[in-house]
């Protein structure tokens, strides 16, 4: 855990100074600054370009499907609303930025995952725990960092096209370059599915419509990013993803049964060196979800979301085994809708400092940060992590951390529904954990107990209150390691996300499962690879009731695939997804995709 300015300078800042993609075990996300994905205190999952064009996943959550301590929810296929929920958290409990830029919706509370196209995304960053106390409301369960490419080099094109089940046809078009000090990277992917139907509800069940049709996808995207690295080792950076949809859904003329859709991330930074031991960053950016609801061809609503911020942050290398941090943040929210919210408008301002220090064996991390909210005054939130290394390959790990998360727009003022009287829910997290590597692989596990109160629940009439309290227990793992010359990657996840008062105590929060685990297998045979994936969720509840006509059953998923390079640059890629044709629901009442089977011709000079 060295913290000489060479490193400050490569990652320091909010996140926002870009991790160096050569460099897979780097991550910024977990403290802010650069740092050894190894060294880390937290529990990180890290997900490159490769890993995601080996998997030849279609979407983010194609990507994030089997990660450690990770669940999903989907309603009724691509393009569809998918929540993400981590370590047992609600959905809105997982902070999402872009580089470096939050984004998500302010009337829901959640990022449109299903919306980000994956052509467009150079790396993720997944960590998990409480991040409060560096980022503010929403990061209870976690945060997820989403990078895009970036460029660099000569000038490069790329292509990429994908046909398959279901009408599945998408397309890619890239060029970089930069050459040695700048670099840039332009992206432009067309996604288009005609869908299955998304819904088997009823007029009295699921989407409270029967519509057995077709419930299509489509995505346009354009990514840009630039920037240049001056003589003097100053950086500027640019970065910019227009992600417009379209998606078909079984609805009724009260929620709509299409919907337009536009993500937008801005974001532009400085970073440079004030003193010999003193690195800057300034970022400021703006990011928008804006959502058109429509009901058989006619306009019937509109929900847009804008988030314009601010950071300053200051790294200081006290010597190379210490760095501090400190810094201000500023965000504000604005919503647009046809309907009448009672406040369109509120900003955060934040003050945050952070210690990092390994004294030998010893590693230690303590951070602070004070938000003031304009609706709900001031929040202190509060981070320790301590690291003893047994060994060169064996290390202990022990966390603390608080957080907490302000309620939505439309949990305080949608007509008819919300109440402005709402609390922020607030959280207590504690984590042990052990890893270890060596010839063999690498491995760890990680425990967690994480209390919220003031979780918003709904009283008899179905008005959001803060009536409930949660305990949520879990144990993750991951391995990594090579038998017989496969590659073999392994995930598992056991949580008990309970509610702890209220009429429903002690029973399971709705929509995550229990039990996950992926197993991953691959491997290369001359200009061959072959892989094969099983991926299996335990039972889960569609209600916060769990009564028992809202069991969902366990299911488990069995993907292959296999790819030949070629020539250099060219290869052919094919996939079968759910070889056995299992039919699963994640929700309840809505479908998901059967057996699929897909191909994909890539061009990228250098690969």
């Amino acid at each position: 855990m060295k913290y000489k300015l060479s490193a400050a300078l490569l990652g320091a800042a909010c996140t926002h100074a870009y991790a160096n993609e050569t460099l897979p075990d780097i991550v910024v996300t977990a403290t802010r600054t650069a740092q050894s994905a190894d060294a880390t205190l937290a529990s990180v999952s890290i997900i490159t370009r490769q890993d995601i064009e080996r998997l030849q996943a279609q979407s983010l959550p194609d990507v994030l499907r089997g990660v450690a301590g990770l669940t999903l929810s989907n309603n009724g296929g691509a393009g569809k609303a998918t929540s993400v929920f981590l370590r047992g958290t609600n959905a809105d409990h997982v902070l999402v930025l872009v580089d470096g830029i939050k984004v998500g919706s302010a009337t829901l509370g959640t990022a449109s995952f299903q919306d980000i196209p994956v052509q467009q995304i150079e790396r993720i960053e997944i960590v998990r725990g409480p991040r409060a106390s560096l980022y503010g409301s929403e990061a209870i369960g976690g945060v997820i960092q989403i990078f895009t490419r970036k460029g660099g080099g000569a000038l490069t094109p790329s292509f990429s096209a994908t046909a398959g089940s279901y009408g599945t046809v998408n397309g890619a078009l890239g060029l970089s370059g930069g050459g040695e000090q700048g670099w840039f990277n332009a992206k432009l992917n067309q996604q288009d599915t005609s869908g299955f139907n998304a819904c088997r509800g009823s007029l009295v069940a699921g989407c409270f419509v029967n519509e057995p049709d077709k419930d299509g996808y489509r995505n346009l995207s354009l990514g840009l990013r630039g920037g240049y690295r001056f003589d003097n080792g100053a950086t500027a950076d640019f970065n910019a993803l227009q992600a417009n949809s379209t998606v078909q859904t079984d609805g009724s003329i009260f929620a709509g049964n299409e919907a337009k859709s536009a993500q937008q991330v801005l974001g532009g930074s400085a970073q440079f060196a004030a003193a010999e031991q003193w690195h800057m960053t300034l970022r400021a950016g703006r990011s928008q979800d804006d959502s058109d609801l429509f009901f058989n061809g006619l306009y019937i609503d509109r929900y847009n979301t804008q988030r314009d911020s601010l950071t300053w942050q200051n790294d200081f290398a006290l010597s190379a085994d210490q760095l501090v941090s400190a810094g201000l943040d500023y965000q504000q929210d604005r919503i647009e809708s046809l309907r009448a919210y009672a406040q369109t408008a509120r900003r955060n301002r934040a003050l945050f400092g952070q210690y990092q220090g390994s004294f030998g064996a010893h590693s230690l991390q303590a951070s602070l940060r004070r938000d003031d909210n304009q609706q709900f005054g001031g929040h202190n939130t509060a981070g320790l992590g301590y690291g003893y290394a047994l060994s060169d390959t064996l290390r202990l790990t022990a966390s603390y951390g608080t957080a907490f998360k302000a309620p939505t727009f439309n949990q305080l003022y949608y007509p008819g529904f919300g109440s402005a009287a709402l609390r922020p829910e607030l959280s207590r997290s504690i984590e042990a954990g052990v890893a270890g590597h060596g010839t063999f692989g690498k491995w760890s596990l990680n425990a967690y107990q994480t209390d919220i109160t003031d979780l918003i629940g709904f009283d008899a009439s179905f008005t959001p209150v803060n009536i409930n309290t949660a305990r949520l227990n879990g144990l993750e793992g991951q391995l990594q390691t090579q038998f017989a010359d496969w590659d073999i990657n392994g995930t598992l996840t056991l949580q008990d996300p309970r509610q702890t008062s209220g009429a429903n105590q002690g029973k399971l929060l709705n929509r995550r499962a229990t039990e996950a685990m992926r197993i991953e297998a691959a491997r290369d045979l001359g200009a061959y690879r072959f892989a094969g994936s099983l991926y299996a969720e335990g039972r889960r509840f569609d209600d916060l009731a769990n009564t028992g006509a809202k069991r969902l059953g366990g299911y488990g998923l069995l993907d292959v695939r296999a790819e030949y390079r070629i020539a250099q640059g060219w290869s052919m890629q094919g996939r079968i997804d759910n070889l056995l044709d299992k039919r699963y629901e994640t929700a309840q009442f809505y479908n998901q995709a059967g057996r699929g089977l897909y191909f994909t011709l890539n061009y990228q000079p250098g690969n």
